[in-house]
């Protein structure tokens, strides 16, 4: 909304706390997160109507607050919740692309992105659902029937927004934290079309990881396991 804004704060409590944050956001139709800080407060963003906001902290022992840039957030979520890894591969086979691979309930559910992940939120990445792969193939790196495969990121994810996985992903919206070494942030998927091989839309969240007109994958073409390009490797 035009006339939202949005401030950072941070209260006293726990993981129990955190949850009665969250519902009396969403109560007063606030958008954000929650999350549990390392120094063991909370740390909270919250947008919306600058009355719902002063609101929100008033049954809780506000430590400070001060004010951020909208993100645009529909809705009031946890983060901090951990989902497991994620990894991304460049891979040259008959078409060049980056593999995006989410650890879902034991297997690495994966996207083909044609054109790799964005760090600009105003870039919609086309990204094609394959088969789910093991999480032995995340460290796979080398030649691979006349093309090769380099670990162009990797780290670990949170869950996001109010519907649990997979169920997120079955709906066909999921949002989610990436902790790589050069994606950081919220993003997204978007199904947009069904069928054998499922089309989804890639996109950065609007949030402090940000970086629009940015291309990451021309300024960081190299694995972070070995330091190669692809190019290079498929030189050796």
């Amino acid at each position: 909304m035009s006339d939202s804004e949005a401030v950072r704060i941070r209260i006293a409590g726990d993981a129990s706390v955190r949850e009665q944050v969250r519902k009396r956001a969403l109560a007063l139709g606030l958008g954000g997160w929650v999350r549990l800080a390392d120094d063991g407060t909370l740390c909270l963003h919250a947008e919306g109507k600058a009355r719902a906001l002063e609101e929100l902290t008033e049954p809780f022992d506000a430590m400070g607050s001060r004010s951020a840039s909208v993100e645009g957030h529909e809705q009031f979520a946890i983060r901090g919740v951990p989902a497991g890894v994620f990894v991304v591969q460049e891979h040259q086979a008959r078409a060049h692309h980056y593999d995006l691979r989410l650890e879902v309930d034991g297997v690495m559910r994966s996207w083909a992105v044609p054109r790799g992940p964005s760090l600009d939120p105003a870039e919609k990445r086309l990204a094609v659902e394959v088969e789910d792969h093991s999480l032995a193939h995340n460290d796979f790196e080398g030649l691979a029937g006349g093309g090769g495969v380099i670990i162009w990121d990797r780290g670990d994810y949170e869950q996001g927004g109010r519907v649990s996985w997979p169920e997120a992903l079955e709906r066909g919206h999921a949002v989610f934290v990436l902790h790589g070494e050069k994606l950081q942030g919220g993003f997204a998927l978007q199904r947009t079309r069904g069928g054998k091989k499922p089309q989804w839309l890639l996109i950065k969240r609007r949030d402090e990881c940000a970086r629009p007109g940015s291309d990451v994958v021309a300024e960081r073409p190299e694995s972070v396991e070995s330091g190669l390009t692809l190019d290079a490797l498929l030189e050796r």
